[in-house]
């Protein structure tokens, strides 16, 4: 056991105050299942921002850039910073028709967009998909890390990480709900950051590795500096660039960057105060999560590149670990043994922070799914409040079991991300334009479903019983091209959602656009007017926001990697145009708000004037 004394204390009064603060919150989560769920619709823009970003800061995340950046350099992480553009599109586009919608869940949306049994099996099969099975993989990748950090600080078995990890996350998840996951995800973030600032100053100090400049231009690592692939190389610009950012930011569905929103981030966006604070919150988490955050995990994984340049220098450093999780990933927690005591504490309080703040935010969500959406829209509609919640802290622990038990049959946290992506495959543009185009159906969303998990189970199968000679990339094309084609088919050639309930979708959300042209005219010509003589669609305001913000971003990310690499003309550049898009963003964001409060009004008076 590598930590002593010191060590512990940290870890100690870490623990104590995160139970202080569920034990805090338990007592109001515990009035109704709308506190529980969504801490009373009443949360601030900041602490809903500071909570998504402190999710998607789970313990895998810096095994994940360590994975990538040791294989394919700082290039590689395109992978993940090409959901930036999704991210943006749920600010500037989805954010405010979500928490539009009232609805309590992101599920109950289904039966609020279609109609009829085929839209509330969508719901309970849609439950059972996220929150079950996605939801509980997304959770075993984070225990993966979980137990490859306690093979190498603790020498601890993966079972015995397991179960200290899950019950100690769960004591807060089930105590508090909502509520006390916000108010420990934002002390959680604050020690993540903090530890893995630390961890990047320590791995450059150590004598091997003798500082960023030695580290620049170490051999190992000098190759693997750049930001963008190199072009003149077909074999990494199409996997790691081109893909994702012409194709997988728009047609996969992945958790915490679903097209159009979703997940648990829909479910932050209806806990906010309004739609102002659910936009400033989505905007908040984009702007921290790819521009602040990624540079001091980048920076421990070229130093690991220094120390452990292979994996059988990983195998001879730490032989106690199971030779089958030894991966890329591993380099992470491997460089965290180079902290001094008292550190090394802080530093693990950081990543248990991540594990649980991660943890607890999809056991939260995945319980709000299995209460609203299949106990009490299926099994038991009376049931009261108490019952509700009881309901949800089943569900909790019900989740976490299930999650470690996986956990303990993967290897990498890289592979789990790519089944995920590949199993969501095809179905990112229906969740784009569902808003938008009255002629999608339930039977659209549950064909996609399906022909995107038939699609991967194939080529699951042909890895591990044939011979398949496809990568990754051309998967995930093969099951983007497959699945759109099934739904739009399956679009064309079923009935559609009825009138009715189109009409009353349309007048609550106001989605506007000419996918709703018809609809509208229908509406018109029967006497039932759904939106107000002259209203505009403020689509070009949305996306002029979206593409100067995620533009923003991306410099602020690169224009750090120049300082620390010590290109200062690049640095300057990016600077200079930085600014230039922070004037246009604040340009079409005003624009965009007067436009949607000016909405907001016209679309109240038409709700009153309406039959």
């Amino acid at each position: 056991m590598i930590l002593e004394v010191i060590d512990f204390a940290v870890l100690g009064g870490y623990f104590a105050v995160m139970l202080a603060v569920g034990l805090w919150a338990a007592r109001r989560a515990g009035t109704s299942s709308s506190e529980f769920f969504l801490s009373g619709r009443s949360m601030p823009w900041w602490l809903l921002g500071m909570s998504m970003v402190a999710t998607t800061f789970s313990t895998d995340t810096p095994n994940l850039v360590a994975d990538i950046t040791r294989k394919n350099g700082v290039a590689g992480n395109w992978v993940w910073w090409a959901f930036l553009l999704t991210g943006m599109l749920t600010v500037f586009v989805y954010a405010h028709l979500w928490r539009r919608s009232g609805v309590t869940t992101d599920i109950e949306f289904y039966e609020l967009r279609y109609s009829g049994k085929s839209a509330a099996f969508l719901r309970g099969f849609r439950a059972v998909y996220l929150g079950v099975f996605f939801n509980v993989m997304v959770m075993a990748t984070v225990t993966l890390a979980a137990i490859k950090i306690g093979g190498v600080l603790f020498d601890s078995s993966p079972l015995a990480t397991v179960a200290v990890a899950s019950v100690v996350t769960l004591v807060i998840s089930t105590a508090g709900g909502l509520r006390s996951v916000l108010f420990t995800d934002l002390l959680l973030f604050i020690v993540a950051m903090t530890g893995a600032v630390v961890a990047a100053i320590v791995a450059l100090g150590d004598p091997r590795v003798g500082g960023l400049t030695a580290l620049i231009h170490h051999p190992n690592v000098a190759g693997k500096l750049s930001s963008l692939p190199d072009f003149s190389d077909p074999a990494l610009l199409v996997p790691l660039f081109l893909v994702p950012l012409a194709v997988q930011w728009w047609a996969s569905w992945y958790p915490g960057a679903e097209p159009g929103g979703g997940g648990y981030i829909a479910q932050r966006m209806l806990a906010a105060r309004n739609e102002s604070h659910a936009v400033g919150a989505t905007f908040f988490f984009n702007v921290a999560h790819y521009a602040l955050r990624p540079w001091p995990w980048i920076l421990v994984a070229l130093a690991s590149l220094v120390i452990f340049p292979d994996l059988d220098s990983l195998a001879r450093a730490f032989p106690h670990v199971d030779a089958a999780i030894i991966n890329d990933d591993l380099a992470y927690p491997a460089m965290l043994t180079l902290l001094p005591h008292g550190l090394l504490g802080l530093v693990v309080a950081s990543l248990a922070a991540a594990y649980m703040s991660t943890i607890s935010t999809h056991l939260n969500w995945g319980a709000s799914y299995m209460t609203h959406d299949i106990y009490r829209r299926f099994i038991r509609p009376q049931a009261t409040e108490p019952e509700l919640v009881r309901a949800g802290r089943w569900s909790t622990v019900t989740l976490m079991v299930l999650a470690a038990l996986l956990a303990l049959a993967l290897q990498n946290a890289l592979q789990a991300f790519q089944i995920l992506l590949q199993i969501g495959a095809g179905t990112g543009l229906l969740f784009i334009l569902r808003w938008f185009w009255w002629r999608i159906n339930a039977w659209s969303e549950l064909v996609a479903m399906i022909a995107s998990f038939a699609v991967a189970l194939g080529f699951f199968a042909s890895h591990r019983w044939g011979e398949s000679r496809l990568e990754n990339w051309q998967e995930l094309l093969i099951g983007v091209a497959v699945t759109t084609l099934c739904w739009l088919l399956a679009t064309f050639f079923s009935r559609p959602t009825e009138e009715a309930t189109l009409r009353r979708f349309y007048r609550l959300i106001q989605p506007g656009g000419p996918g709703w042209k018809s609809l509208v005219a229908r509406a018109q010509r029967a006497g039932e007017p759904l939106e107000p003589e002259g209203a505009k669609w403020a689509i070009g305001d949305a996306l002029g926001a979206m593409i100067s913000s995620t533009g923003l971003v991306y410099l602020i990310l690169f224009g750090t990697g120049d300082l620390l690499f010590c290109r200062w003309r690049g640095a300057a550049f990016k600077a200079f145009d930085a600014i230039v898009l922070a004037a246009l963003l604040v340009f079409f964001w005003q624009r965009l708000h007067a436009s949607r409060s000016r909405g907001a009004e016209t679309n109240a008076q038409c709700t009153t004037d309406s039959p």
